[in-house]
C-alpha cells in the first residue's frame, strides 16, 4: 500500500507541475532580474505617481530623455543591436531624432485605399501558403509575420517582396523577438544578413523615399531594420496574434464579427479592448532632463528614470478590468479613459497609430472569411507560446465546430510546454540580463561620443600656426 500510495503522490505531483511550475519560475527571474539588472526607475503608476497623474507625467516636455543615463537602455540596446542608435525609438531628443521621425511619418503615409489593398494581398498570400486542408494547426505569431514582412517590405521599397527577403526580414524579427521573451538566444548573423541585404538594395535600387541626409548608408539601413522591419514586423504580428487569440477564445464575438464583417464600429471595439488589456508595450522608459513638480509640493527630480507601466495603467479606471467586454467602448471616450496604446502624443507616439488599427481590421476581415480561429492554449501579453491556435476552413458559410481532440491537444500541449519554457526563460533571460550588462553597449556607445566630442572640441581651439601639416 505504501509504494501504491508513493506512485500516486508522484503521479499527482507531476500532473501539477503546469499549475504552479510556470508562475514560480516568472517570480525567480523577476528576482533574479532585478539582483543583476539593479532596481532602477520610478514605476508609474505607482505610490509616487497614481494613475491620476500618469498622463501629465508622460507629456511632461522634461520626460524626454530616452537613452543615456539608463540601465535598462543597455539591456534593450542588446536585444536591437546591430544599430540602436539609429532606431527611432532609441534616438535622443534633438534634430536627428525630429528628422528621423518625420521620415517615418512620410513612409507611413498611404491612403486608407493603398493600405487596405496591400494588406488584403498579403494576408491572402499566407492563407494561400497553408493549402487546403480544412484544419491548420498554426502558431498565430509565425503565421502573420510574413504578412507583415511583406506588407512594410513594399510600403517601403515600393515593389513586391521577394521570397528570399521575406525569410531574411522574418528571421531577424522572429530572432528578436524570441530573445526578448526569454525562448532563445540572440543570433546577430541573422540580424548582420539582413542588414547587408538592405545596404545592398540601397546602394542598387534605392528607396522611393528620401531618407536623413545626415545618416550615412549603413545608418540608413540600421534605420529601416530596426523601424520597418524589425519593430514595425514584430508589433504588428504580436498585436495581430491577441486579436487572433481572443476570437478564438470569445466564441459570442467571433460570431457577432463573422455575421456582419463590414461592422467597423464593432470591429473597432474589439481592436480597442485588446490593446486595453493586452498593449504591445510592458514598461516604457524616460530620463527626466528637468525637475517635473507634482501636486502637494513633490517633485520628481532631474534624471530619474521614469518607468510607464502600460499594462498597469491600462487596468486602472475600468470596471471588471480583467473581463474582455469591448462594449465598454461604445459611450466611452478616449480622452478620458485610462489607455495609450500607441503613447501620448506629446512624447513619442506611435507613428503607426493610425495606420496599425486599418490594417488590422483589414487583415482580421480576410482571415474571418475563410477561417474560423479557436484555440484552448494560454493567452496573456507576453504569449511566449506564439499563439498556438486552429484555423478551420469554412465550407457551407456557416462557422464549423473546432475538433474537440484537436483542442484537447493544444491545451494538453501548451500546459507542458509552460513547464519546459519556463526554465529555459529563467535559464536565458539571466544569461542575456547579466551579458547585457556586462557589454553596457548604450552606457559606451554616449562615452565614445562624449569623447569624440572633447575631441572635437579641443582640436577646433587649437590655432591654426600649430598644425603641423598645415597647407597640405
Amino acid at each position: 500500500m505504501l509504494v501504491i500510495a508513493t506512485w500516486i503522490a508522484i503521479a499527482v505531483f507531476i500532473a501539477s507541475l503546469p499549475y504552479w511550475i510556470p508562475n514560480a519560475v516568472i517570480a525567480l527571474r523577476m528576482r533574479i532580474f532585478t539582483r543583476v539588472n539593479g532596481e532602477e526607475g520610478l514605476g508609474i503608476p505607482g505610490n509616487v505617481v497614481d494613475a491620476s497623474l500618469f498622463k501629465q507625467v508622460y507629456s511632461h516636455p522634461a520626460a524626454n530623455g530616452r537613452s543615456k543615463g539608463a540601465a535598462l537602455s543597455d539591456l534593450f540596446w542588446y536585444w536591437l543591436s546591430p544599430g540602436p542608435e539609429m532606431h527611432q525609438e532609441h534616438l535622443e531628443p534633438g534634430e536627428k531624432y525630429e528628422e528621423v521621425a518625420r521620415t517615418t511619418r512620410r513612409i507611413l503615409a498611404l491612403s486608407k485605399r493603398e493600405a487596405e489593398e496591400l494588406v488584403a494581398r498579403c494576408t491572402a498570400r499566407a492563407m494561400d501558403s497553408l493549402g487546403a486542408s480544412p484544419v491548420s494547426v498554426v502558431r498565430l505569431r509565425d503565421f502573420m509575420m510574413p504578412i507583415w514582412a511583406d506588407f512594410y517590405y513594399e510600403v517601403v521599397f515600393g515593389e513586391s517582396c521577394p521570397p528570399a527577403a521575406r525569410e531574411l526580414i522574418v528571421g531577424n524579427a522572429n530572432d528578436v523577438v524570441t530573445a526578448l521573451k526569454g525562448c532563445g538566444l540572440r543570433h546577430m548573423e541573422k540580424r548582420t544578413r539582413l542588414t547587408r541585404f538592405l545596404i545592398y538594395k540601397l546602394r542598387t535600387s534605392g528607396i522611393p523615399h528620401t531618407l536623413p541626409a545626415r545618416l550615412s548608408i549603413e545608418e540608413q539601413a540600421f534605420y529601416l531594420q530596426g523601424v520597418f522591419f524589425n519593430t514595425a514586423v514584430v508589433q504588428m504580428s504580436e498585436a495581430m496574434v491577441h486579436l487572433l487569440m481572443v476570437l478564438a477564445q470569445h466564441p459570442e464575438i467571433r460570431a457577432k464579427l463573422s455575421q456582419d464583417l463590414d461592422d467597423e464600429e464593432y470591429l473597432a471595439r474589439v481592436i480597442k479592448e485588446t490593446m486595453r488589456l493586452y498593449p504591445l508595450f510592458g514598461i516604457a522608459h524616460r530620463i527626466t532632463s528637468a525637475d517635473i513638480p507634482l501636486d502637494k509640493g513633490a517633485t520628481i527630480r532631474k534624471g530619474t528614470v521614469l518607468c510607464f507601466d502600460y499594462p498597469g495603467y491600462h487596468r486602472t479606471g475600468f470596471d471588471q478590468p480583467e473581463r474582455f467586454d469591448p462594449n465598454r467602448w461604445t459611450n466611452m471616450s478616449l480622452r478620458e479613459a485610462h489607455y495609450i496604446p500607441f503613447g501620448v502624443a506629446a512624447n513619442r507616439p506611435c507613428p503607426a497609430s493610425g495606420l496599425a488599427p486599418l490594417t488590422m481590421q483589414v487583415a482580421t476581415r480576410e482571415i474571418l472569411k475563410r477561417f474560423m480561429v479557436s484555440s484552448s492554449a494560454s493567452h496573456t501579453r507576453s504569449i511566449p507560446n506564439r499563439g498556438p491556435c486552429l484555423l478551420i476552413r469554412h465550407s457551407d458559410g456557416r462557422d464549423p465546430k473546432p475538433p474537440r481532440t484537436l483542442l484537447l491537444y493544444l491545451r494538453f500541449r501548451d500546459r507542458w510546454e509552460d513547464v519546459w519554457r519556463s526554465f529555459v526563460q529563467l535559464l536565458l533571460g539571466t544569461y542575456m540580463v547579466w551579458h547585457a550588462r556586462g557589454l553596457q553597449l548604450c552606457q559606451r556607445y554616449f562615452e565614445g561620443e562624449e569623447r569624440k566630442q572633447q575631441i572635437a572640441s579641443a582640436t577646433a581651439r587649437v590655432p591654426e600656426t600649430d598644425c603641423p601639416i598645415r597647407g597640405r
